[in-house]
């Protein structure tokens, strides 16, 4: 098939997509696809690009082009979609994409107009997955157990007072409510970008304030201990669950994409019930929120043995690093394989959409 990956973007994880971007277009190629690997703010790679940013983790990529970057802040992603067409060739788009315009729905509502096969979740499951307000709501709705939590919006109150998270009142009500710690974070952001988790109460307001360098919209979460577990589905297959044993208190960003800085295990140390229980509260996450192609579940394990919800990535990383693929390949599924499996899901997803 001829396929285009979509990587890179403008969003805070554009290294992240870049690397998980390369290395899906060589499994691709692999497989025996025609692929073309694509910066939305650059356009077409050379071959010759692609072997100067592979390094096998998150890359160190071109800086976008200027004169692309001014037309997507007029039109995110039209000279993009524009070479999308059918007459065009490209039978499947790949989206490598993280953060921002290309995991919020934006892109995916372009492709839809284009008509042609794009993989992950559509525009309305991809915007509601990407805000972690709207989609704990709908967790609760369908008897998920997801971690309490508080959403605080950017900007002053009337009068041009100081803004109501801070000051003190609202830390008491922190306190009160949740005790410490507590996890800060953006709304809409992905590889725990902006976050932090606040253990005294003087920290808040800055944590506040540094998550609102990326979004609008913050949100203050009680901090659940346990384990760092993950689930990833696939179409609705769900593949075997994972723990996460980071070097650090939380698997961030430097845990995450930073060789060594974490431990990952598949499958998970859990009894046959704990798995079968994690496995369909992921399941259950998936269809709540309307999800397709390949996603993952995060969640926290309880002393107790009760799985808390964090939060669903609908187009989660395929670096070196990355989760799914240890899923996959504990499954007994190559890196190759998913790649060819997820393309399979969207060009199926695509006719049934047709068909109805």
């Amino acid at each position: 098939m001829r396929i285009l990956v979509l990587m890179g973007g403008t969003s805070s994880e554009r290294d992240v997509s870049m690397a998980t971007g390369l290395r899906v277009a060589g499994a691709l190629r692999e497989r025996g696809h025609t692929v073309v690997a694509a910066d939305t703010t650059r356009g077409a790679l050379t071959t010759t690009e692609e072997a100067a940013m592979l390094s096998g983790g998150v890359v160190r990529t071109l800086p976008p082009d200027r004169t692309a970057l001014a037309q997507l802040s007029r039109n995110p992603l039209g000279a993009v979609v524009r070479d999308l067409q059918p007459s065009g060739g490209t039978e499947v788009v790949f989206l490598a994409l993280h953060g921002g315009q290309g995991e919020d729905g934006t892109i995916q509502a372009l492709l839809d107009l284009t008509g042609v096969p794009y993989t992950g979740s559509g525009h309305l499951a991809s915007a509601l997955a990407m805000d972690k307000d709207l989609s704990k709501h709908l967790f609760r709705a369908a008897g998920i157990m997801t971690p309490d939590w508080e959403l605080v919006r950017a900007g002053r109150s009337t009068g041009g007072s100081e803004a109501p998270w801070r000051m003190p009142a609202f830390a008491d009500m922190v306190q009160g409510r949740f005790g410490f710690p507590v996890i800060v974070k953006p709304s809409k952001e992905g590889s725990t970008v902006g976050l932090t988790l606040v253990k005294r109460r003087e920290e808040l307001a800055p944590a506040i304030a540094h998550a609102m360098e990326y979004d609008d919209e913050v949100m203050v979460e009680q901090f659940i201990p346990g384990r760092e577990l993950t689930v990833a589905v696939l179409g609705e297959l769900v593949l075997p669950v994972g723990e996460i044993i980071p070097k650090k208190e939380l698997y961030d960003y430097e845990c995450k994409y930073t060789p060594g800085m974490a431990r990952e295990v598949f499958p998970a140390d859990l009894t046959d019930r704990e798995t079968a229980a994690v496995q369909d509260a992921a399941l259950r996450a998936y269809k709540a929120l309307k999800l397709s192609g390949c996603a993952r579940i995060d969640f926290r394990m309880t002393v107790k043995g009760e799985f808390h919800c964090l939060e669903a990535n609908t187009l989660p990383g395929m670096t070196s690093l990355s989760l799914v693929p240890q899923a996959a390949a504990a499954a007994g599924i190559s890196f190759p394989d998913l790649c060819d499996r997820i393309v399979e899901l969207a060009v199926l997803q695509h006719a049934q959409k047709q068909s109805s």
